[in-house]
């Protein structure tokens, strides 16, 4: 897969089995029994504690074993000799104990939930997002026709990769909906605050199309840079909708009159405060040197989503906010049309029975 580098796996295969076989009879002539020889062999290979000195500070465990340079099997079982109860001298291992090398299919299996399992680790090409390294292990996954019995999952920080973009789709749905709750409590109303969120389209074109330009894909930094737009831009909309709308509330200016003595009055702050974010956007664009792949994302992000939604919030949050108006004050007319009704309704006399008078 040219998408990876540098696969690697747990799975250790390749190994080797040493299977030993006792002659028992030619054993037993000198008067050895197979547990001396299991215990022989423990004392070289099994690492036998033999005694423990203590100390005022510590304790030290004294462990048997063969030399190091003879600890490989095939050169230590020809050295090993074993003592005979019926002689005093010691008998070569050799005599007694023949011994063959078998192939083996593991030397470990790791488990995961219980379940045998096998890591493979991989690193990215140059130029491949992990995204679509991800992809792309899904899609020869699925070619290779696995069983149902073998499942694969991701972990590490393809993982986090994956529960990040399975929950950013309603991560940016809750803070726009926050954002709605809270401008609609403050200025009581229901359409008003759709104006100042229609200044977020345009933040995320252009941070989009900033981060496609320049070559870096959308990660979970540029999404984090997304969300400040989100912060950032509904300014805009604020500083137009609040002073047009206690404009029409306090001086009775009609909404287009307010609006446009909105645009004119709240120009300069506008442009200072854009100006002041987009211009500290500019060091994390720019910046080179360690951590300089996860600040640039987030810089371009913010710089291009700024520069987009200046250029064109200042043109179509007036639009929006006489046509959202005009919208309030239809549905407001109907909402008392209805109210009249009902209330004369209410009002008709029923009929009255009039006794005549003496």
């Amino acid at each position: 897969m040219p998408e990876l580098r540098d696969v690697a796996t747990d799975q250790q295969t390749g190994g080797a089995t040493l299977t030993l076989t006792i002659d028992r009879d030619r054993a037993a002539r000198f008067g050895i029994q197979p547990q001396l020889i299991d215990d022989t062999l423990y004392d070289a290979f099994g690492q036998r504690q033999v005694t423990q000195y203590f100390t005022q500070l510590n304790s030290y465990h004294v462990v048997m074993e063969v030399l190091p340079e003879l600890q490989r099997p095939e050169g230590a079982l020809d050295s090993i000799y074993v003592n005979s109860p019926n002689t005093a001298e010691a008998v070569p291992l050799s005599t007694f104990v023949k011994w063959t090398r078998e192939p083996t299919n593991f030397l470990s299996i790791n488990h995961q939930s219980m379940y045998p399992s096998v890591t493979l680790s991989f690193n990215l090409a140059p130029g491949v997002a992990l995204g679509q390294a991800t992809t792309a292990i899904q899609n020869a996954e699925a070619q290779i026709g696995a069983p149902a019995t073998l499942i694969g999952n991701f972990q590490g920080n393809a993982q986090a990769f994956q529960a990040s973009l399975a929950s950013e789709p309603y991560l940016v749905a809750a803070a726009i909906i926050v954002i709605y709750i809270i401008l609609g409590v403050l200025y009581e109303s229901y359409v008003h605050p759709l104006t100042i969120l229609s200044t977020l389209p345009s933040a995320g074109l252009g941070a989009l199309v900033t981060l496609m330009s320049f070559g870096y894909d959308f990660s979970l930094i540029a999404l984090i840079g997304i969300i400040l737009l989100i912060g950032i831009v509904k300014k805009n909309g604020i500083m137009l909708v609040d002073f047009a709308i206690e404009a029409q509330r306090s001086r009775g200016l009609a909404p287009k009159d307010a609006i446009r003595e909105a645009c004119l009055l709240r120009f300069r702050p506008i442009m200072m405060t854009t100006m002041a974010a987009l211009l500290g956007g500019v060091p994390l664009m720019l910046g080179t040197g360690t951590g300089a792949e996860i600040r640039q994302p987030l810089g371009y992000a913010i710089v291009g989503g700024l520069i987009v939604s200046q250029a064109l919030t200042l043109y179509t949050t007036p639009v929006v906010f006489l046509y959202l108006d005009r919208l309030n004050l239809w549905l407001t007319g109907i909402s008392r049309a209805k109210t009249a009704g009902a209330s004369t309704d209410r009002r008709i006399p029923g009929p009255t029975a009039v006794s005549p008078g003496n």
